[in-house]
């Protein structure tokens, strides 16, 4: 890893955090591989972190989750609000690339000098959650942003990471979708604070709320933190309908583990999952090196390979042999 110094990295810092767009971009290019990573950086950034929301949107694919987010960041720049968005893109699992589309859904806010945006990919994790949107979250806090929103990929049960990452998980779901919201009970559809019934101009919309308010009494969902009520909200952010709520309910429930001390344990969790994921991901690299490097040797093996299963036969008949011919007394 390139290390710079701690003077040039500490005037780096400052310029991107009094909003320098150059200074951010180049922080956030580092992040983006762990073998770029300076070693000092990430330890910079965690003196100058740990003080923003994060506020974690997930849940069913289709259910306007851009859209949504769009909205409410104009509802949070209204109050004051310093905002990024790290939006998180499926990759291919061939070329490892991702279309990266959910920035260009939300174009509007590109000229807000209190809006970033940023689009990353999953990698292919299946936690939901990517080591460069884990280092990207601690650079936004350290930038000053006071909320910080992840878009999921929206993939169900499997993205359960956010948990770890995020102070308050909104779940987001669309009428219509009972037979998903039955099927993600065992992820997903548990770990919401806040659970957020998008497009309610629908047809189904009634049945549907009715359905997540009877799952919510009954305890099935909702079972993040239980000294928090979570709330269920109707949203239209087509129409623009009830994103206000939407951010006074993130509000609330910031206030709320703030005062229980939840909020320092989460940026314990999201820091652990940082150096699990970096440390996995160093292991996996190399071992695609390493298997690169053999992969002419693997090849003669995948040739000959009935011979080698022939072989391999008569030493186990040679082993069984000698130990027949042992004498255990």
């Amino acid at each position: 890893m390139p290390s710079f110094s701690q003077l040039n990295l500490e005037e780096l810092l400052n310029r991107a955090s009094s909003g320098n767009l150059r200074a951010m971009g180049k922080v956030l290019s580092l992040l983006e591989n762990p073998y770029e990573i300076p070693k000092n950086l990430l330890e910079s950034l965690a003196k100058r972190s740990g003080n923003s929301q994060v506020i974690g949107i997930t849940g069913i694919p289709g259910s306007g989750k851009s859209t949504l987010i769009s909205r409410l960041i104009t509802s949070l720049r209204r109050n004051g609000h310093k905002v990024a968005i790290v939006a998180i893109d499926p990759s291919s699992p061939i070329s490892k690339g991702a279309l990266l589309g959910d920035r260009l859904r939300m174009q509007e806010h590109a000229t807000d000098p209190g809006v970033f945006i940023r689009s990353v990919s999953s990698k292919g994790l299946k936690g939901g959650l990517s080591l460069a949107a884990l280092t990207m979250i601690e650079a936004f806090d350290a930038f000053g942003y006071d909320k910080i929103i992840i878009e999921t990929v929206g993939v169900g049960q499997s993205e359960v990471d956010i948990m770890k990452a995020a102070h308050t998980i909104i779940v987001v779901t669309m009428p219509g979708a009972g037979d998903d919201i039955q099927a993600l009970k065992a992820g997903v559809m548990e770990i919401g604070d806040i659970y957020v019934l998008n497009k309610e101009d629908k047809e189904e919309s009634r049945k549907t709320y009715e359905y997540l308010l009877f799952a919510l009494e009954k305890g099935d969902i909702g079972l993040s933190d239980s000294s928090w009520r979570p709330r269920l909200l109707k949203t239209s952010a087509i129409m623009g309908k009830g994103i206000d709520d939407l951010a006074i309910s993130i509000n609330d429930h910031y206030d709320h583990i703030k005062k229980t001390g939840r909020f320092f344990e989460k940026v314990i969790s999201r820091r652990t999952l940082m150096m699990k994921l970096l440390a996995e991901q160093l292991l996996i690299e190399n071992v695609e090196k390493i298997y690169d490097g053999m992969q002419d040797k693997l090849n003669a093996v995948a040739r000959n390979a009935d011979k080698i299963f022939i072989a391999s036969i008569e030493i186990a008949k040679r082993v069984c042999s000698e130990i027949d011919n042992l004498d255990v007394n």
